[in-house]
């Protein structure tokens, strides 16, 4: 029997699997979780075989917490679920050392396939992202350059910062954090903060 542990913020989406694997008389759901602090301390006591991990949890998010998980409990085999396709993203986990990355909108018979797939130690990625990492390979390198303070503001955005808590972090004048960001807009090719994080993290910059 394949033991699983499923972590996702959304309720709905987790009923959804949990039905999914009623139907499979080999896979067994041992927990669930809508936040990384209740997984990560359920974890030492209720180790499943494989971990299904939503990346955009709140608090940490499925990136540190595969990164914490994968070095306390190697043995664990992990899949991750996403709702976007980020190249570098796919890539930052593959890294890490799990053994899958699913898109939601997969079917029920991709889901299962995946869970099996991974607890025979095989990788398992979503067909549509599959591809598009080997054509990704044959793809010249584009590298978006920026500065060591650009990156710095960059990250700063990403937690929500405005451009006077910034400022005075770094500081520096408003003026010149506008022009830093006005900078990023420019390299980055995109209008809003929005489009700047999330080409941010397609560059991996994020």
């Amino acid at each position: 029997m394949i033991r699983i542990s499923m972590a996702d913020d959304h309720i709905i989406v987790l009923s959804g699997f949990q039905k999914i694997v009623a139907e499979a008389n080999d896979i067994t759901i041992i927990g669930t979780y809508t936040n990384g602090d209740d997984l990560l301390k359920d974890i030492p006591v209720n180790k499943p075989d494989i971990l299904i991990l939503d990346i955009q949890m709140p608090g940490k998010n499925g990136i540190e917490l595969a990164s914490v998980i994968r070095k306390k409990y190697p043995e664990i085999k992990i899949i991750v679920l996403s709702s976007v396709e980020v190249l570098a993203q796919v890539k930052k986990i593959l890294q890490l050392g799990c053994m899958g990355y699913l898109l939601k909108n997969i079917d029920s018979n991709t889901f299962l396939t995946a869970i099996r797939t991974v607890y025979n130690n095989e990788q398992f990625i979503h067909e549509e992202l599959r591809k598009h990492l080997v054509n990704n390979l044959f793809t010249p390198a584009h590298f978006v350059k920026i500065t060591r303070r650009e990156k710095e503001i960059l990250q700063l955005i990403a937690q929500e910062m405005t451009t006077q808590e910034i400022a005075d972090k770094l500081f520096l004048s408003t003026h010149t954090i506008v022009n830093h960001r006005n900078s990023l807009l420019q390299k980055l090719n995109v209008k809003n903060t929005a489009g700047l994080m999330m080409k941010a993290v397609e560059e991996g910059l994020l």
